[in-house]
C-alpha cells in the first residue's frame, strides 16, 4: 500500500474499522474499537517494537503527523528513545531536574555538533549503564563526590577507558546544570584538581592498547599479495596504506576532495579527528590507483558501497584482511587496517631521516605542546610529498 492521502485518511475515519494503517517509515493511523482515530509512531528499541502516540486525528493533520514522526525518527537514528525524550521535555519546567533529565537536555543541545550518531548513542548507553542506576533519579543539585566515586570506583581498574569517558560525560552534564543555575558551580565530577587526587591516573592503571601493526618490512609483500585481489575493498586498503590515513577518512573520501592534476587529496575538517582540514600529498602509485577506479553515477564516493549513495562498508577492509588470514586470532598475524599507520610511523623513524614533525604531520596528529603549536603555521606539505612518495616506492 502506498502513502496515505488526506482524502484516504478521511475515508478510513468515516468507515471506523478498528486497526492500523501504515503510512510508511513507522507512521500509522490507528482506528480504535470505539471509532476514535489517532496517529502512532512505531519504532524499534533494543530489539523491541514500541508505539508512541502523536496525537488524535482531530487535532493533528497528516502533514503534522509526518513531521512529528520524522523528528522522532531522527532521535532513534541518534540512539535516543523518543518516549524518554518526551518525558524529559515534559519535565523541562522542573525547578531542579534529575540527573537523567539534565543529561537528556545536554545531549539534545549538543548532538548536532558531534561527528556522528554513534557518538550520541555512546553517550546514552554509558550514562544509562553506569550513571543512571546511582544518580539517575537524583536531583542534579544533590549529586556529590561520593556519588561520582560510587559510579567510577567499581570500573576504574578493569574498564579504565570506559570509566574515564563516563567521568568526562558526568562532568559535562554537571557543568551544563551549573550553567543553567540548577546547581552550584563546584563540580564533584571534575578531574583536574579534584578526582585526580582520589583516583589513580588512567595511564598508570592501564596501558593504552594500540592497533596491531604489521612490521614495516613486511608491508611490501602484503601489498603485492593485496594487488592480486580485484575487489573495491582491496583498492581501498591499498589507498589507505599509501596515504597512511584512517579507515573512516578513506571510506568516506569523495571525488570532490581529490585533485588528480595536483596530486592532492584535501580532507575537510568535519571528517578529521582533530577537526582541522588535512591535505594529503598523493604518491604516483596512489594517483594511478585512483585513475583506475570506476565512477558510479549518483554516488560521489571514491569507494562506493552497494547501497545507493553510500560508501563502502566500514567493515569491508577488516573483513578482507580476515579472509587473508589476519586479524584477532588470525593464523598470519593479528594485524588490522588502522595498524598500517603505525607501520608507516615506524618506517619513518627507523629507515628514513625525515624529522619527527614531518611524520606526525603526515598522520594528522595534534601537536600537544601549545607553545609549539602556536608557532607552527604551515603543514610541511612539500616535505611530506617527498616522504609519501618514498613510502610508496618502499612498499610497492
Amino acid at each position: 500500500m502506498g502513502k496515505l492521502t488526506t482524502r484516504g485518511v478521511q475515508k478510513l475515519v468515516r468507515e471506523a474499522k478498528p486497526g492500523l494503517t501504515n503510512d510508511g517509515e513507522g507512521l500509522y493511523l490507528k482506528i480504535g474499537k470505539k471509532g476514535g482515530a489517532s496517529w502512532i509512531y512505531r519504532f524499534r528499541r533494543n530489539g523491541k517494537l514500541r508505539d508512541m502516540g502523536l496525537g488524535s486525528y482531530s487535532d493533528v493533520s497528516l502533514a503534522e503527523a509526518r513531521d512529528r514522526a520524522g523528528k522522532n525518527r531522527s532521535l532513534v537514528k541518534e540512539g535516543l528513545d523518543p518516549l524518554e525524550a518526551k518525558v524529559e521535555e515534559e519535565q523541562a519546567d522542573e525547578t531542579t531536574p534529575t540527573f537523567t533529565s539534565c543529561a537528556a537536555r545536554y545531549i539534545k543541545s549538543h548532538r548536532r555538533s558531534w561527528r556522528n550518531a554513534k557518538h550520541a548513542r555512546q553517550w546514552v548507553s554509558t550514562l544509562k549503564a553506569y550513571a543512571r542506576p546511582v544518580i539517575g533519579s537524583m536531583p542534579v543539585d544533590e549529586v556529590t563526590t561520593q556519588d561520582v566515586l560510587k559510579i567510577l570506583s567499581p570500573i576504574w581498574t578493569n574498564k579504565t577507558e570506559t570509566a574515564k569517558r563516563v567521568q568526562g560525560r558526568i562532568e559535562n552534564v554537571l557543568d551544563y546544570a551549573a550553567a543553567h543555575s540548577y546547581r552550584d558551580p563546584v563540580n564533584p565530577a571534575r578531574w583536574r584538581g579534584h578526582l585526580d587526587k582520589l583516583l589513580a591516573k588512567p595511564a598508570r592503571v592501564k596501558k593504552v592498547t594500540h592497533h596491531p601493526a604489521m612490521p614495516y618490512d613486511d608491508v611490501a609483500a602484503f601489498m603485492a599479495e593485496l594487488q592480486g585481489y580485484t575487489s573495491l575493498s582491496s583498492k581501498a586498503l591499498q589507498f589507505l596504506i599509501f596515504t597512511a590515513t584512517r579507515t573512516s577518512e578513506v571510506l568516506r573520501a569523495d571525488w570532490l576532495e581529490i585533485d588528480l592534476d595536483n596530486e592532492t587529496w584535501t580532507i575537510p575538517a568535519d571528517r578529521m579527528k582533530a577537526r582541522r582540514e588535512h591535505r594529503v600529498p598523493l604518491s604516483r602509485q596512489a594517483v594511478e590507483l585512483l585513475a583506475q577506479l570506476p565512477k558510479v553515477q549518483g554516488n560521489t564516493h571514491v569507494f562506493p558501497g552497494a547501497r545507493h549513495g553510500r560508501p563502502l562498508s566500514n567493515m569491508a577492509m577488516l573483513q578482507l584482511m580476515r579472509g587473508m588470514g589476519y586479524g584477532v586470532g588470525g593464523e598470519r598475524g593479528d594485524y588490522v587496517p588502522h595498524g598500517f599507520r603505525s607501520s608507516f610511523r615506524d618506517w619513518t623513524g627507523e629507515v628514513t631521516s625525515y624529522p619527527r614533525d614531518v611524520a606526525e604531520m603526515a598522520l594528522a596528529h595534534t601537536i600537544e605542546n601549545k607553545v609549539e603549536a602556536a608557532y607552527r603555521r604551515g603543514d610541511l606539505f612539500e616535505k611530506r610529498r617527498a616522504m609519501m612518495q618514498e613510502w610508496a616506492d618502499y612498499i610497492a
